[in-house]
């Protein structure tokens, strides 16, 4: 958050951004990602523990961003789907969320490195996918363009980063 808050910090508008859906939808899509993650993690630190559940909660955050995508498309013209999927801050987007959660990774990990994880790299992933989730929520507060679109693109890009990183630094360091 102080990594957030000395860089980047919140949207001019955000007062406004504040009060419409698209921005607590974004928002809150990135925590739902984040907080059904954390279950998932939580579940794959203990040998033996089941996952199901926490497999199929995780697939809420992507199923309720599709809802979106597609309410999207449904309501706008056609004319428009362009320019609300491109947006203005996709490199920023790309760059941002990535490096706001290289902190939260490596905590993650290392919360993981107490338990004992046998699918390191599953394992990693789930942290990359709590660590992006976060970024990308903290993210949100200063990015400006809010479209369903724009973040099933570009934030599910960024945080598939993360994710990757956190699978391949899993199985180098998850090990007990």
């Amino acid at each position: 958050a102080v990594l957030f808050w000395v860089t980047l910090g919140p949207r001019p508008d955000i007062e406004a951004a504040a009060m419409t859906m698209r921005f607590e939808f974004k928002i809150a899509e990135a925590l739902l990602l984040a907080a059904t993650a954390v279950a998932l993690s939580l579940r794959l630190a203990q040998p033996g523990a089941g996952t199901g559940l926490q497999k199929l909660v995780l697939a809420s955050a992507p199923a309720l961003l599709a809802v979106a995508v597609m309410a999207e498309l449904f309501i706008l013209p056609a004319s428009q789907w362009e320019s609300k999927l491109v947006g203005s801050m996709s490199v920023v987007c790309l760059t941002a969320i990535p490096l706001l959660s290289l902190p939260l990774l490596a905590a993650m990990l290392l919360a993981l490195r107490q338990g004992a994880p046998i699918a390191r790299g599953t394992a990693g992933a789930v942290a990359g996918l709590v660590a992006g989730g976060l970024a990308a929520a903290l993210y949100g507060i200063q990015c400006i363009d809010d479209s369903p679109l724009f973040v099933a693109t570009w934030y599910t890009i960024a945080i598939g980063m993360v994710t990757i990183l956190g699978a391949v630094l899993g199985r180098r360091l998850l090990r007990w």
